[in-house]
């Protein structure tokens, strides 16, 4: 069995008379992203500042790489302080400093790069989160939401091992919180690091983790997937997850994935009861990467919900769309066997390739494809499987080939 990176094991912290944390257990493995969930005021800032020693546990140890913290030399925790980057909640922001010297401080308190090789980073990783020429100002001159932007800057710029995100999204709009959640997905898809979120934007959040950990009364009552937090039976997990998820998606308007899994599992019961033959559509944005790297993250979500709204506006009134990932849109639509999903996908292809999807042109080197794939449902057959043939290059897949950067 895989060690895991971090480990507590039965951690816990009390203030006063308050129970923080009751022998918390909780293991997070390297190269994953693990969001911490739970209601306002369990403690999971708390857990976090144990994570990276800010805090130490009154009973119970924590772990790293299977080595206890506690038995560390003074100078093996300096080292291991170096591999954590830390993002609060209220991103700790320097008034007194501009945004380039926030950013830049960092690099100079961990290493000793010239101030030429500081400014190159710096304004590379401006440019990476949609900062623009914003570098002379000072935070108080700055929104919220470039705020979080600037402390995610800063955050990253060191390129650290493992990334500790506070509420990073609290306060933004659907288009900058999903900015935010891609660029962090993108980071560590690229650069492999761990990261540990702390985070209330259900079930968005989900989208860019593989594993989840719910706190609840002091202890971990949940660990594993996000799809494994949608099964669970426990009524207070339940009820906590599912009270939290919106009506719709906010990014794109269109269903939330749970809501898509539970149209689909709806479908089926009709397809096995009577036969009734239903259809998954995946549309998947294939480069959004690029869009990111040459546009930025906030047109990079743009792209995302401008094609959800060019697509809602094309299917019918039975049918359910819903955001299913980072760069995946599934529709489910009933009564539709393979010859007539296959039709559809022509008629989208159609309709949608010609379509502008922005209104502003800051980059016409930028293109993007949507591949539509399409499978008709099977008796017994999970959705994954659906997705799985949908996507297979057995199926035809019809490139858009939309450019959102060019007059139609």
């Amino acid at each position: 069995m895989e060690t895991p990176l971090i480990e507590f094991q039965k951690v816990s912290k009390r203030f006063g008379n308050q129970v923080i944390l009751n022998e918390a257990d909780l293991r997070i493995y390297r190269g994953e992203v693990t969001t911490v969930i739970g209601k306002s005021g369990v403690g999971k800032s708390v857990l976090l500042k144990h994570i990276i020693g800010l805090m130490e546990p009154d009973s119970g140890q924590i772990l790293f790489e299977g080595h206890p913290v506690s038995k560390m030399t003074k100078q093996e925790r300096k080292s291991l302080k170096r591999k954590f980057s830390y993002m609060f909640q209220n991103t700790a922001l320097f008034d007194s400093m501009t945004v380039y010297e926030n950013i830049a401080l960092p690099l100079k308190e961990t290493t000793r790069l010239e101030d030429k090789e500081v400014r190159r980073r710096v304004l590379d990783m401006m440019e990476r989160v949609d900062l623009h020429d914003i570098e002379y100002k000072y935070p108080s001159q700055l929104s919220g939401g470039m705020k979080k932007r600037v402390a995610l800057a800063r955050a990253l710029v060191t390129d650290p091992d493992t990334v500790l995100f506070d509420e990073p999204t609290t306060g933004l709009d659907p288009i900058r919180k999903n900015a935010v959640h891609s660029m962090i997905s993108d980071y560590q898809r690229r650069f492999g690091f761990t990261g540990i979120v702390v985070s209330h934007e259900i079930p968005d959040v989900f989208y860019i983790s593989q594993r989840v950990a719910m706190l609840q009364n002091g202890r971990i009552v949940f660990q594993g997937s996000p799809g494994e937090i949608d099964q669970v039976s426990d009524p207070e997990v339940r009820a906590f997850v599912h009270g939290l998820e919106a009506p719709h998606d906010g990014l794109t308007g269109m269903g939330t994935r749970l809501q898509g899994e539970h149209r689909f599992d709806e479908e089926m019961g009709r397809l096995q009861r009577h036969g009734t033959a239903f259809s998954v559509l995946l549309f998947t944005l294939d480069d959004l990467d690029e869009i990111n790297e040459k546009a930025g993250y906030h047109t990079g979500q743009s792209v995302v919900r401008a094609f959800a709204d060019a697509l809602k506006v094309r299917v019918r009134i039975s049918d359910l769309c819903c955001r299913y990932g980072v760069n995946k849109i599934i529709a489910v639509l009933p009564e539709t066997g393979r010859d007539q999903a296959r039709q559809a996908c022509a008629r989208l292809a159609a309709e949608i390739s010609a379509e502008k999807l922005l209104d502003v042109d800051p980059y016409p080197e930028c293109r993007f494809s949507v591949y539509a794939g399409f499978a008709e449902a099977r008796a017994d057959e999970p959705l994954e499987q659906v997705l799985i043939r949908a996507e297979s290059r057995k199926n035809v897949l019809y490139d858009f080939q939309v450019s959102p950067m060019e007059e139609s």
